[in-house]
């Protein structure tokens, strides 16, 4: 039996286990990235580990979340993860270099290669034939360290792609079309490998689109196959001896195969507040626009950007808009002014952002009260914005712009002709932003730096036997790591500060949480279906664990979620009738019985002191995460094997 793309990398980087479907398996990891929302603490991590130098092929911190400095807190963080970069082995990408996915495709990546990152759109480098994985940061420390990534063995599927897009029908739209096929928890558990004659069609930036929003699926990770467009890719960044030919076996066997002609499509649209509430921009028109985001990781390329200026030139965006571009990378924007596009972008009335993530993560450009923002990015979960009852639909740059000229949501079909994009054969290649770490020798006299927000890693503790505890939150399905803790300008400057932090746990749901989590002391959480979708922040882990939260009860989880909770010494357990979920009240005292032998059994019986009942649970864990969580997360289980 053949191989798919993803089984081939797999079983080359194989430390442990069986490829056999949903077995633990150990993956030796080539490449690192991080970002700065992320990164302090996982650096303050990898410290803890007492590793002096990374035992990756390539390990990249990127400034690229927390660059709005208004105080100290976001700047101390970069001169602490700098500090770090250069003394440990790291390359470091200054704040204004870009987005990590974005400059990570560009400069480092390389297919056939395996890469982790702390940031759930890490598998963005499928696109160009890499095994990309978002993880927590935790998970990431461990692999600068030199030690293996674990997964359940993902299930595979294909999405066959056939004929052409037609112009004004973009990767955008093909991404949000198999979201609207397979939903927001339609991939978890699988790899999605893209193939077929249509993926000859699609560019490396157009492919790392797709395998960006693959996340949203609640995949795995995607990949694309390496192939020729792959190669001229590599050749105009300066990079063609990083290629490598992959492509699936004939005979490889897939769990799933969903067929896709390209030339069928239309503009689509995800509507408030999922990136699977999706139709035809047809459909909407005439819905009023305040406001238009055109960047972010998943189109923000050079192509994207010359679209963008394209069908600006000459015309002016409607006056009841207000429209930014973020350029993804320092070469993006370098080439846009070198190729006179930007000044296009600039005379219709656009608003040019730094190279960096910004208005994705609420950090700025926040649109109106109750304003309607058509944003190119990846997800429009209720309140991530920066604006709590802001109206967030997503889109291709080409819908952005048709909106942003006429102020309201429109085909961009009705645009006119599509002007031809003349891509350059070659990029500009300039790394003077990316530091290179010094040399071990030089490395031993250098000092980290620690600025006053930079607070110590949260306190685990082994996992009890019997745990009693009130149950303080109950929330429903497709809980996002945004609720759970989230982003914004106001918030992401304290990601080094978990004990500050803590005060905005859970807020979007509840105001009233941290308090009421401090005051019981010790916590449980109960969730409906698909619980920690989203981003692959660990805060998300560490907050709730600071403020006392010893388990987790959800109908199922998102991946990433789930594993950074036991890396942060948290049970996650699922119920075993999903209907119990229904008796069970915020406020009642609940008991877990015999955690130890049950969590080995697979079955955890829990109390619900408030009436008497017994409410049967269930788990599936590998004797990795059982050690892990009986020593009381990942930090200490790896210290144990020492």
């Amino acid at each position: 039996m053949g191989l798919t793309i993803a089984q081939k990398i797999i079983k080359a980087h194989l430390v442990e286990g069986n490829m056999v479907v949903g077995e633990d398996v150990a993956i030796k990891i080539d490449q690192t990235l991080t970002q700065d929302a992320t990164g302090t603490m996982a650096y303050l991590e990898f410290e803890t580990m007492g590793i002096d130098r990374v035992r990756t092929e390539r390990s990249v911190a990127y400034i690229d979340h927390n660059t709005l400095q208004s105080g100290f807190e976001n700047a101390d963080d970069h001169r602490y993860i700098q500090s770090v970069c250069k003394k440990h082995g790291i390359y470091f990408s200054r704040p204004g270099n870009g987005i990590c996915h974005q400059v990570h495709l560009e400069r480092f990546g390389i297919p056939g290669k395996t890469l982790i990152g702390s940031d759930s759109h890490t598998p963005t480098g499928g696109g160009i034939g890499m095994l990309a994985f978002g993880a927590g940061g935790l998970d990431v420390a461990v692999a600068m360290g030199g030690g293996a990534y674990h997964i359940t063995m993902p299930k595979m599927y294909k999405v066959n792609l056939t004929g052409r897009l037609n112009p004004f029908v973009t990767a955008k739209d093909v991404s949000l079309e198999i979201l609207r096929i397979l939903s927001v928890k339609g991939g978890v558990g699988a790899i999605i490998e893209w193939g077929g004659e249509g993926v000859s069609t699609l560019s490396v930036p157009e492919r790392a689109t797709i395998t960006n929003m693959g996340t949203e699926l609640g995949a795995t990770t995607s990949i694309f196959p390496s192939d020729e467009i792959t190669r001229e890719f590599l050749i105009a960044q300066g990079r063609g001896e990083d290629y490598v030919e992959l492509s699936s076996d004939i005979d490889a066997v897939y769990d799933r195969i969903i067929d896709i002609d390209l030339s069928t499509l239309e503009p689509m649209i995800a509507c408030p507040h999922s990136p699977d509430n999706v139709v035809k921009v047809s459909e909407l028109r005439g819905v009023k626009v305040d406001q238009v985001c055109v960047g972010s990781c998943t189109n923000s390329s050079l192509l994207d950007m010359l679209k963008v200026s394209a069908l600006l030139r000459g015309k002016k965006i409607d006056d009841s808009v207000s429209m930014s571009v973020s350029p993804g990378s320092k070469q993006v924007f370098t080439m846009l002014a070198d190729m006179g596009a930007l000044s296009d972008i600039i005379s219709a009335g656009a608003r040019v952002l730094e190279c960096a993530c910004g208005p994705c993560i609420g950090m700025g450009f926040s649109p109106s009260s109750a304003g309607v923002s058509l944003r190119t990015f990846n997800r429009n979960f209720e309140g991530r914005s920066g604006t709590r009852d802001g109206q967030v639909y997503l889109v291709s740059p080409e819908t952005a712009v048709a909106a942003a000229l006429t102020g309201y949501i429109t085909d961009p079909r009705l645009l006119g002709d599509m002007p031809e994009i003349e891509m350059p054969e070659t990029f500009k290649v300039n790394d003077n932003a990316i530091l290179e770490p010094a040399s071990i020798e030089d490395a031993k006299d250098l000092e980290v730096v620690r600025g006053p927000n930079i607070k110590p890693f949260p306190e685990t503790y082994p996992l009890l036997d019997e745990i009693e505890a009130t149950l303080t939150l109950k929330v429903g399905d497709n809980i996002t790591t945004d609720h759970i803790m989230p982003a914004g300008a106001k918030i992401l400057p304290y990601r080094s500060n978990i004990p500050h932090l803590s005060q905005f746990c859970f807020t979007v749901c509840d105001t009233t949480f941290p308090l009421r989590a401090k005051e019981a002391g010790k916590s449980i959480i109960v969730g409906g279906s698909n619980y920690g979708q989203g981003s692959s922040r660990e805060h998300a882990a560490l907050v709730p664990l600071y403020l006392g939260v010893k388990a987790v009860v959800a109908k199922s989880f998102a991946r990433i979620h789930v594993a950074n909770l036991i890396n942060a010494g948290i049970l996650p357990l699922t119920f075993k009738n999903e209907s119990d979920y229904d008796k069970l009240t915020q406020g009642s005292v609940l008991v877990l019985e015999n955690v130890h032998s049950g969590i080995k059994s697979g079955e955890v019986t829990m109390l619900d002191k408030s009436t008497g009942e017994r409410i049967l649970l269930k788990c599936d864990f590998t004797d990795r995460q059982i050690g892990m969580l009986l020593e009381g997360g990942l930090l200490k289980y790896t210290a144990s094997l020492r």
